[in-house]
């Protein structure tokens, strides 16, 4: 009772443990390394950075406002009048009086002495009556110098600027055409890192694939080994057999064991991989759709003899180079053109200036056009535009290598594709041959008149061909992607 109980704990075990176990096909593995790669998340900041900047570029054809404003302090205050003409002023009654008395006086001096003497009182009643008047003019000349006081030793000014580009030299045009190759260029990178990614994965899928097929074969050969092994040992024992017979079966037994060994590790290693490419936990178990299959599909949905390698992102990638070179001579040509913008706004200071300097802050709207010519810059924007036209050069000569050499890729990818079909049908007819080499020698065996050499060779012979075989279909999908890839058409 208890033994049957155990049992049946196992086989719940092993039910939920394959229940809990997933299936993966190549485009599921696909989305998940898609998903949950780093880089391609890094591809996708890196687009969302170059459309900001392209949004950025566009704003420049658009008016800008800003507020500025600021405060100075001087130790000397502005002064419209000097101190000679305030002292003139501050003295205006005292300067007139005295010039009124110097006047009459004079002109009495020209009277004769009777008339001197008799105007003597009135002289003196006259000065007497010019001190209040000479007292209030100087007071009037003090305000008027005190109203030229400007207090400008604290200076608050403040405005609203807005300028609108009119005309450049091309910079604003040629830099959003840049920012678009930017993002261009963005999309590009993003879409090369897709396609090497779908590339690895497929990679390490067929890798998974490969090994899982040759670990089936593997035990089907350990049993098979094993089972002559035990054929033999029984020969010996009824005298038909040699022990020599049965220790070259026995080692070849433990070569088969060694050989599961190194596939059952090599198998767990790639699993890890496939598992670290989708993100998934390294230790966790999955099955692959085309593991338990007898023959793995080589169906050729794709058309070979393609030589259009137009789509591939690498060459996109250096063409947005070439094009990003020229808009930079642009960008830099335009320091040798006049620039023109419409400047408008509001400015006001404290103190006024449209006051008499009163300490209170006012300004007034303004508009206006501001033109800049570039007259004499030593050569300087001359030079960076050579030196930009020179990197585009090379820009230029690199994409011509890498399409050539692209080229020669896509050549030896279509070639590849051609020559593991041609494999995988030499593979298919000489795993026909082995098969029934292997039967040939079994059915001799049992009857006496082969030895157990010949059919652990007719074993052997079996084993590479079905290792061929199965090497044959994995080449015939991955020169397949090679195909896709070099031609930038890997979806």
């Amino acid at each position: 009772m208890k033994h049957n109980l155990v049992l049946l704990l196992l086989l719940a075990g092993c039910i939920q443990a394959a229940s809990a176990q997933r299936v993966l096909t190549l485009d599921s593995c696909r989305a998940m390394a898609l998903r949950n790669n780093k880089q391609m998340s890094v591809s996708r900041v890196k687009q969302e950075v170059a459309k900001n900047l392209r949004k950025s570029a566009r704003t420049k054809y658009l008016p800008h406002v800003n507020a500025v404003g600021g405060y100075v302090y001087t130790s000397e205050e502005i002064s419209i009048l000097n101190d000679e003409q305030k002292n003139s002023l501050s003295n205006l009654g005292t300067t007139m009086g005295n010039n009124v008395r110097s006047g009459i006086m004079n002109y009495a001096s020209t009277l004769p002495a009777t008339l001197q003497s008799a105007l003597s009182a009135t002289l003196a009643q006259i000065h007497s009556d010019l001190a209040p008047l000479s007292r209030a003019l100087n007071m009037r000349g003090q305000e008027i110098v005190d109203a030229f006081h400007t207090d400008t030793r604290h200076m608050l000014a403040g405005g609203i600027v807005v300028t609108q580009p009119v005309f450049m030299g091309g910079a604003i045009v040629a830099m959003n055409k840049l920012a678009d190759i930017g993002e261009q260029f963005a999309a590009n990178a993003a879409e090369a890192k897709r396609q090497n990614i779908l590339y690895d994965i497929d990679q390490a899928y067929w890798q998974v694939v490969s090994l899982r097929h040759k670990q089936k074969l593997a035990q089907s050969y350990v049993a098979v080994v094993k089972k002559l092994d035990d054929d033999v040992q029984k020969m010996i024992r009824e005298g038909v057999a040699t022990r020599s017979d049965g220790l070259s079966v026995s080692v070849k037994v433990n070569e088969a064991e060694m050989m599961l060994m190194k596939v059952d590790d090599g198998l767990t290693l790639s699993r890890m991989l496939l598992n670290q490419l989708c993100g998934i936990p390294l230790n966790e178990a999955v099955t692959l759709a085309e593991e338990e299959t007898d023959n793995i599909s080589t169906t050729n949905d794709m058309p070979t003899q393609q030589t259009n390698f137009d789509n591939r992102p690498e060459l996109k990638m250096l063409q947005n180079t070439v094009d990003m070179g020229k808009q930079t001579t642009n960008i830099l040509k335009a320091g040798n053109l006049p620039q023109v913008l419409l400047v408008g706004g509001w400015a006001g200071t404290n103190p006024s200036l449209y006051n008499g300097f009163q300490r209170k802050f006012k300004g007034a709207w303004n508009v206006g056009v501001m033109v800049r010519v570039p007259l004499w810059n030593w050569g300087d924007v001359m030079y960076k535009v050579r030196a930009a036209k020179g990197a585009t050069t090379i820009a230029t000569l690199e994409m011509e290598d890498v399409r050539e050499k692209i080229a020669l890729q896509v050549n030896q990818s279509e070639f590849r594709v051609s020559e593991s079909q041609k494999k995988l049908q030499q593979a298919q007819s000489s795993i026909a041959r082995a098969e029934e080499n292997l039967r040939t020698a079994n059915l001799g065996f049992k009857e006496g008149v082969i030895s157990s050499t010949t059919v652990m060779e007719a074993q052997t012979a079996w084993l590479q061909a079905c290792s061929q075989k199965i090497d044959a279909e994995i080449d015939v999908k991955m020169s397949q992607v090679n195909l896709q890839k070099a031609l930038g058409t890997l979806q």
